[in-house]
């Protein structure tokens, strides 16, 4: 990637951030098929997976929906899958799920077998242009990715969770839950 399309994505995911910031999105809301969501988006992310050697799967519960902008909720996701991708070592394994998250909610997860992150850098993760030590020479980024999810998930009434996947091990892997309130009836 050239200087100038670096340049140019760092504008637009500003751009971008600004626009949900002010809750102008929340206008086109509207019920969306989470199913149909996350099976499109590992359709387009899983070929990307098994070519940097990588075990990709996908398990949801039927019938999830949420009230919200399905693009948004997809370039959400994606940010989420293309993080995994990018630091799970080669022969390492990526699950996206849907699931009932309580009573009254759904979550989107995406677990990895990558480094993880220290307490701090969960800490920290979703601030903007915040780059932990691991990703500053590990792969491409300038650090807006996990902020404009948080961003994202907080416009449709929800929230992003970074945890350990594995906290008895090494390397403990990363755990997002993207949790987003079921639609109102």
């Amino acid at each position: 990637m050239g200087a100038l399309d670096r340049l140019i994505g760092i504008f637009n995911a500003l751009l971008r951030l600004a626009e949900i910031d002010s809750g102008l999105r929340r206008a086109g809301f509207k019920t969306v098929d989470l199913v149909a969501l996350v099976a499109d988006t590992a359709e387009l992310y899983g070929p990307a997976a098994e070519a940097r050697g990588l075990s990709f799967t996908l398990e949801t519960a039927p019938g999830l929906t949420a009230d919200g902008d399905p693009s948004l909720l997809a370039q959400a996701v994606g940010n989420l899958l293309d993080n995994a991708i990018k630091y799970t070592p080669s022969g390492g394994n990526i699950r996206l799920g849907l699931v009932r998250d309580g009573a009254n909610g759904v979550a989107i997860t995406v677990t990895d077998t990558g480094p993880g992150l220290t307490e701090e850098e969960r800490g920290r993760a979703t601030d903007r242009f915040y780059r932990g030590d691991s990703s500053r020479s590990a792969a491409e980024g300038v650090g807006l990715g996990l902020s404009l999810v948080a961003a994202i998930a907080k416009l449709h009434g929800g929230s992003l969770r970074l945890e350990d996947h594995m906290p008895e091990q090494t390397p403990r892997g990363l755990r997002a839950v993207l949790a987003l309130p079921a639609p109102a009836c």
